[in-house]
């Protein structure tokens, strides 16, 4: 279906690909891995036609394939399904599907909607959507937005999907419903390249796999020939054989015999629809996790934490003191700092470069008096101070715009922008910290999160995957319907009990089937 022929491209003298050689076959799934920075996003560029290779070429369906833009690479029946999907929320289901292509009353200039309404409603039968095709696509859930931009591929006769990081928004019972319709795509004869940091999804769905490490092909071969053990070894040169780095010893005790002091206490908050009743303490040096399904109120409660959405009752609390009233700004003065899960759309200025990311929310404490200037030597210093402890890539340059970043360093420029920001150890709020970004990376941030905590900072993890938060935590929240449904601590965590409150609503409901 798809032949790579020694590809390569480079950026401003920094080789991005070497030599990448390998095929997709009809009505097979192939899966990509490797570390944010491997490639992936730049050979997918090149098959999308965004970028033109500097030397090899490819081949569709035996013909050379050199596509100038995206929509001769559509043309040619190629389709992504974006990690950000591309569709636009105020529009119809049915509007987004024949955005480009709209059915018209004879040669009018006229939409012919009963044509539109029709054609739409055949597609969504074909991917198992069961709305009406006139429902905006703003009132749909992400599970649901994916199954629309996979009918808007097949409206394209696509014969060739790329799926990259299908999975990140989805819950779990959204995941198993795309991963079943992607198994009938292919028995209807689809190619697919399926791009994951999920690796047991990448082994479960694929055919065959290719492994990308620093621009060049590491391994490929059946699925048959790969464990997520040989997949994590060819991704980052070397074996992990301890993702979740064992924690340093610290000082966490006020006094022998005493606990230590609390940083954040949360009393009874409520926000009517949103939360009930939250009470927990969070201490020095802890690492708390908040685990639960998608929609359970975790993000909506570090929001309220954050001061970004309201509280109708309640306290909060940081290092004794109420917060509850006070704006986010005085909250991060006060020591809170808060990771979003959205790290594009609410965590990153994107055309702005790496260290004016990471010296955004700093820039009052570098000021002088009384006028208020920076003091840019020692803002300077402080950036690149703060860089190195977060340990960025080498090709993450100062200057460069952070939306040339890899995944893993973008995020590693959002923790260093609060870690600055933090002038003694405070309290992290971190929602999803991992998402999107690659096993070599994760160990390095969560690596980052634990050295914070043995300095003394109090850290809350919100994860959807149970097992980072195993890994990393000393406690474990659960939250089901906006409320906490039960408490585990090290060494006691049971990962079924956290799935039994999560799904069921509490630790002493039935047990799963």
């Amino acid at each position: 279906m798809l032949e790579f022929d020694a590809i390569s491209k480079s950026f401003a003298h920094v080789r991005v690909l070497r030599d990448v050689s390998f095929a997709v076959r009809p009505g097979r799934t192939l899966g990509l891995v490797g570390e944010n920075g491997a490639g992936k996003s730049t050979l997918m560029n090149i098959l999308g036609g965004n970028v033109p290779p500097d030397s090899g070429r490819m081949r569709l369906q035996g013909q050379p394939y050199a596509p100038r833009g995206p929509l001769e690479a559509a043309r040619r029946g190629i389709a992504f399904i974006h990690q950000e999907l591309n569709l636009f929320p105020n529009l119809s289901i049915e509007e987004n599907l024949f955005l480009t292509a709209f059915p018209r009353v004879g040669a009018l200039p006229i939409i012919h909607r009963r044509a539109l309404r029709e054609r739409a409603a055949a597609l969504l039968e074909q991917v198992g959507l069961n709305q009406p095709p006139g429902t905006a696509v703003e009132r749909l859930p992400a599970g649901e937005r994916q199954l629309v931009e996979i009918a808007k591929a097949l409206s394209l006769e696509a014969r060739l999907i790329i799926f990259d990081e299908p999975t990140t928004s989805l819950s779990a019972p959204e995941a198993g419903r795309l991963f079943g319709l992607m198994e009938r795509l292919r028995q209807r004869g689809l190619s697919m390249i399926y791009i994951s940091h999920t690796l047991a999804d990448v082994l479960r769905l694929s055919d065959d796999i290719v492994v990308l490490r620093d621009g060049e092909v590491a391994g490929a071969g059946p699925r048959e020939a790969f464990s997520v053990e040989r997949l994590i070894s060819l991704m980052v040169g070397r074996h992990l054989s301890q993702l979740y780095p064992a924690r340093k010893p610290a000082e966490r005790s006020a006094g022998p015999g005493a606990a230590p002091p609390v940083r954040l206490e949360v009393r009874g908050v409520t926000q009517p629809g949103v939360v009930r009743d939250i009470r927990f303490a969070l201490r020095r040096g802890e690492v708390l996790g908040l685990a639960g399904l998608m929609g359970a109120g975790r993000s909506e409660l570090a929001r309220i934490l954050f001061g970004l959405d309201p509280c109708a009752r309640g306290q909060i609390l940081l290092d004794g003191r109420p917060i509850q009233r006070e704006s986010p700004r005085r909250r991060i003065r006060r020591g809170l700092a808060f990771l979003t899960e959205d790290r594009r759309d609410e965590g990153l200025c994107l055309e702005a470069s790496v260290s004016d990311n990471i010296a955004l929310v700093s820039l009052e404490r570098h000021a002088r008096p009384p006028l208020g200037l920076l003091d840019f030597d020692r803002l300077r210093r402080a950036v690149s101070g703060v860089r190195a402890a977060v340990r960025l890539t080498p090709t993450a340059r100062e200057e460069a715009p952070v939306k040339t970043l890899s995944g893993g360093n973008q995020q590693k420029v959002v923790l260093a922008k609060w870690l600055l920001a933090m002038a003694d150890p405070g309290v992290l709020i971190l929602d999803e910290p991992t998402r999107g970004i690659d096993v070599g990376a994760r160990h390095d941030l969560y690596q980052l999160i634990l050295e914070a905590a043995d300095r003394g900072a109090g850290v809350l993890a919100i994860s959807s995957e149970l097992e980072e938060l195993l890994g990393i935590c000393d406690r474990i929240l659960v939250m089901s319907r906006g409320e906490i449904k039960d408490e585990l601590t090290q060494p006691l965590f049971d990962r079924e009990r956290i799935l039994r409150a999560a799904l069921a609503g509490g630790p002493a409901a039935a047990p799963l089937p």
